[in-house]
């Protein structure tokens, strides 16, 4: 993601992805990439398929010109409600138009 980017600008950028239906996503990220040419799909959990589901469908069928920029996964412990620790695991998926492509849509 460009340096010029700032933490709340981030987050206009980005898609939280959960247990709503897939389009609903899609069509957000749709939105936001054709806009600013840069989107984030988050997940955490059961909704990381969710996510990868929703990437490749952007890119491949509404957003053809974009590439992935960066996919990071993480885990954290996250306490339960009886006392033990789990694992969430959680995943960002960059989606960029170069500017070469950016060009041709206008």
């Amino acid at each position: 993601m460009p340096e010029e980017r700032n933490d709340e600008k981030k987050d206009d950028l980005s898609v939280y992805i959960g247990n709503s239906p897939k389009i609903n996503y899609i069509t957000a990220s749709m939105l936001i990439i054709k806009k600013n040419r840069f989107v984030s799909l988050k997940a955490r959990g059961r909704a990381i398929n969710a996510a990868v589901d929703v990437a490749e469908i952007l890119k491949n069928k509404f957003v053809p010109e974009a590439e992935y920029e960066d996919i990071r996964l993480n885990t954290e412990l996250r306490p339960n409600p009886d006392g033990k620790t789990s694992n969430v695991s959680s995943i960002e998926i960059d989606l960029i138009i170069p500017e070469t492509e950016r060009q041709k849509l206008q």
